[in-house]
């Protein structure tokens, strides 16, 4: 039996959180996109947040008495205790996201190092998830670890797209935006992919490291003009005379690659909507593709519950409405703490005004929000009036970007731990 939405919203709004993440994990998703075992050996790369799981989930469906081998990298503590525990055929090495660190690094220069010596007969299996960017860090020739740490972290204080990162990060990397599959030639190479961002797009999901790149160094150039953001001398050569151009579509190393989207936003989505109807309520997905200030989008969340609290329109009560997507934040104020889904939720807060009836859950389905220890928090028709008893000012807290303290005072975190994949953000708004 799932939680009753009318007298336990809050289990309830977990629920449909949990269905989401569940329809994600890739034990789930893997077997039905793996290839037989090839004529020569089996090598498994990869990285992202999943990449423990989706690392743990191959080695378990990968043939006993078939080669396998391979190295992965996840993000520090998302390595399945399991797989930690008794380790398989593929080594699961730990780094730092979403700011690179030297692991990261020296992660990516061996997964470079074992593409040497690959043959035709040889295949290459890739696992990419969202934060494979950050975790694969190599920086291309003549710049630093700590030129691409920083112009990572300017990126993800000044409000860019997801896709913009990417494009920079792509140009400014030895490994992604194609380069790995093109090292694994002339290796038949087969992509799985969890997909944590808007559209879906392979060339963006990890800044696309085995696919090939249609954006271009005059465009990774302009991003970065364009949010201020300081370009080191090596960069900005790299970039203006195209020695850090990607390779394009087109490209003959590319061939015979195979590329499988094993779990997107939207299949979650719909997971959580399929919950919400056995549980009696409509269900409506808004979209899998929302971006924008995370603030700003929980306004714009907040105006259709209360038209939907207040008028029925434009859709009917009860019901639960659904959306995902990447939201940014322009981080405006040093010491904050918080992520993406509490800012979203401080902002539908401030917007609901304590709206009765109305209860709101926004977590990142890799556990995450940003680098604190939650995933989110939820949001309720007395959220503003429990601040207000604790003397907390819900404005000042969102001037400062202090989503986490704001919620971790109220009690009102949710706090999963690492789920082992990432399909990005998760909204639910639950309209009584």
């Amino acid at each position: 039996m799932h939680p009753d939405p009318r007298t336990q919203p809050r289990e309830f709004l977990r629920s449909l959180y949990d269905a989401a993440v569940a329809r994600a994990l890739p034990a789930q998703n893997t077997a039905r996109y793996l290839p037989p075992p090839p004529k020569g050996r089996t090598l498994v790369l990869g990285a992202g947040k999943a990449g423990g799981a989706m690392a743990a989930a191959v080695d378990a469906l990968w043939p006993q008495d078939a080669p396998l081998s391979g190295l992965v990298v996840t993000r520090y503590e998302h390595v399945p205790p399991a797989y930690k525990a008794k380790p398989g055929r593929i080594e699961v090495v730990e780094a730092s996201h979403p700011v690179p660190d030297a692991a990261g690094e020296r992660a990516a220069q061996r997964i470079l190092e074992l593409t040497q010596g690959l043959t035709v007969d040889d295949l290459v299996l890739c696992l990419i998830s969202g934060g494979a960017s950050a975790l694969l860090s190599l920086p291309a020739p003549g710049l630093s670890l700590e030129d691409k740490r920083a112009i990572n972290k300017a990126l993800l204080n000044s409000g860019a797209a997801i896709d913009e990162m990417n494009c920079v990060r792509k140009h400014l990397s030895a490994i992604k935006g194609g380069r790995l599959a093109a090292a694994c030639a002339p290796a038949r190479v087969v992509t799985l992919l969890i997909s944590d961002v808007p559209g879906d797009a392979p060339e963006v999901i990890g800044s696309g490291p085995t696919v090939p790149d249609p954006s271009t160094c005059a465009d990774a150039l302009g991003i970065l003009q364009r949010y201020g953001i300081p370009v080191p001398a090596a960069a900005r050569a790299g970039l203006e005379s195209g020695a850090f151009e990607t390779p394009k579509p087109g490209d003959a190393r590319f061939a015979d690659h195979q590329v499988h989207m094993i779990a997107t936003p939207q299949q979650s989505l719909e997971a959580a909507a399929a919950l919400a109807r056995e549980s009696g309520l409509d269900a409506h997905i808004l979209s899998d593709e929302i971006e924008g200030e995370s603030r700003e989008v929980g306004k714009v969340h907040a105006a259709l519950a209360r038209a939907v609290a207040r008028r029925g329109e434009p859709f009917t009560r009860p019901c639960v409405i659904l959306s995902g997507g990447e939201t940014t934040v322009t981080v405006r104020s040093k010491g904050g703490r918080g992520g993406r889904a509490g800012e979203f939720l401080l902002g539908c807060a401030i917007a609901l005004q304590g709206q009765p009836g109305v209860h709101v859950l926004a977590a990142d389905t890799d556990g995450i929000d940003g680098i604190e220890d939650n995933a989110g928090a939820v949001v309720t028709p007395d959220t503003l009036a429990r601040a207000v008893a604790g003397g907390m000012k819900a404005g000042e807290y969102l001037d400062r970007n202090d989503a986490y303290s704001f919620f971790s005072r109220l009690d009102d975190l949710v706090v999963p731990g690492p789920t082992f994949t990432n399909v990005n953000d998760f909204r639910a708004l639950l309209v009584l």
